[in-house]
């Protein structure tokens, strides 16, 4: 598996992560089968692991996967010394609803809650701020997170659903490694409001949340007609197409596809021996 620098730090994560989040909405796969999902990402080189203490079904099943995921890597029978949880807050799950809560003292709560539900035996990876509250300050609401990252509770800082104001003003208050918002073909709001040019520049890692389109996926193949041209020529998956795209748009991107299946992350892992040449990519980007 390939490594990347996680920001300007000298931490390696893997190409492509896995996304914790459809193994603990609703509908979500038995515990055993998602176990079972994390090991085989764990095996095949994946080190990076995306979660959030909102990765549940309401408030009453807050850190779900959180726990999932501390329990995979305790039963794992390999090396997790390289593994890096990447993990968030500042949403609630109210009946299932998302909302924001950039309150500093509930955001001081959430780091100490997501610290014990991944393990407590080190601290968080990366923890990252969910999605910026107005009725906070980006300043105020990052306070904890520098408080954690100074108690030796978390390592490393980033965030997600910024603007590029909203990150240099984070980064006025604490070093930030990477940056998390929306981002496949058919949402490209990083490309044209600069977060993704900024990332780059400031070597930030970028990771797309949704990179294969969510509730998109089912009309993938109708929406992009390139896309699946290009992924019968070269004998792959439309979805390794896509990831493949995503990580040939910058260095920075690191995709992290869901995955409750095992053939899901097979398939996701294959994406980084998918080289597309810029004719590909302005095939994809006219369609």
């Amino acid at each position: 598996m390939k490594r990347k620098k996680l920001g300007n730090s000298n931490f390696n994560i893997s190409a492509i992560g896995l996304g914790g989040m459809p193994m603990s909405l609703s509908g979500r796969p038995p515990e055993a089968q998602a176990i079972a999902v994390i090991h085989r990402a764990l095996d095949l080189g994946v080190t990076l692991i995306d979660t959030a203490d909102s990765y549940c079904q309401d408030e009453s099943d807050k850190h779900h996967n959180e726990h999932l995921i501390a329990k995979a890597l305790q039963e794992y029978t390999g090396d997790i010394r390289a593994v890096t949880v990447a993990t968030k807050g500042g949403l609630m799950r109210p009946q299932g609803a998302w909302t924001r809560n950039g309150n500093p003292h509930h955001l001081r709560q959430a780091i100490r809650e997501s610290f014990e539900a991944l393990g407590a035996q080190k601290p968080i990876d990366l923890w990252q701020y969910h999605s910026p509250d107005p009725a906070y300050t980006i300043e105020a609401a990052l306070a904890p997170a520098k408080e954690a990252v100074e108690a030796g509770m978390v390592r490393f800082i980033g965030v997600s659903n910024f603007s590029v104001e909203q990150i240099k003003r984070a980064r006025d208050t604490v070093e930030i490694v990477s940056v998390q918002n929306q981002y496949n073909p058919w949402h490209r709001q990083p490309e044209s409001d600069g977060v993704l040019e900024y990332c780059e520049a400031e070597k930030l890692t970028f990771f797309p949340w949704s990179p294969l389109g969510g509730s998109r996926r089912a009309t993938s193949l109708q929406d992009m007609p390139a896309i699946a041209k290009l992924a019968a020529e070269k004998n792959v998956s439309v979805y390794c197409i896509v990831l493949a795209w995503l990580m040939a748009k910058s260095p920075c991107v690191v995709p992290i596809p869901g995955a409750t299946k095992l053939s899901s992350i097979e398939d996701s892992v294959k994406a980084i021996e998918v080289k597309l040449t810029d004719d590909e990519l302005l095939q994809i980007a006219a369609s």
